[in-house]
């Protein structure tokens, strides 16, 4: 069993940033692949960014509404995954979600993740 605690979602101005941290604890990290995925009300949950925890792979990948904005990045160490946010749009409004899959390979399909943390709560205003 593995548990997620996110963290650092609030409130914040158009233009402005905010980093989610996730926290990790329970089954060994190290082989897991690690996601960000994002809901807002009535709409579905949609793929943010993920990153693979395996030290020999740093490849990370990004959602195209967020490339060049987000930023995902990990410390093995901390078992923990952050999500540094920059240039915060309205639309970028949701509860956030971490996501493990113990596959250890990172997908962009939510269906595919085995462990998720509670959410934290992003509201950007304009």
């Amino acid at each position: 069993q593995v548990q997620l605690d996110e963290s650092g979602g609030g409130l914040m101005q158009a233009g402005g940033s905010l980093r989610l941290s996730c926290a990790a604890s329970g089954r060994t990290f190290g082989s897991f692949a690690m996601g960000w995925f994002r809901q807002a009300p009535g709409k579905e949950r949609e793929f943010v960014a993920a990153i693979s925890i395996m030290w020999s792979d740093d490849t990370r990948y990004y959602a195209d509404s967020v490339k060049g904005r987000f930023t995902i990045s990990r410390s093995n160490a901390k078992k923990t995954i952050y999500l540094q946010m920059n240039s915060l749009k309205p639309d970028d409004t949701a509860v956030y979600y971490c996501a493990a899959r113990s596959a250890g390979t990172p997908s962009y399909n939510h269906s595919q993740y085995d462990y998720w943390g509670q959410g934290t709560q992003v509201t950007v205003s304009s």
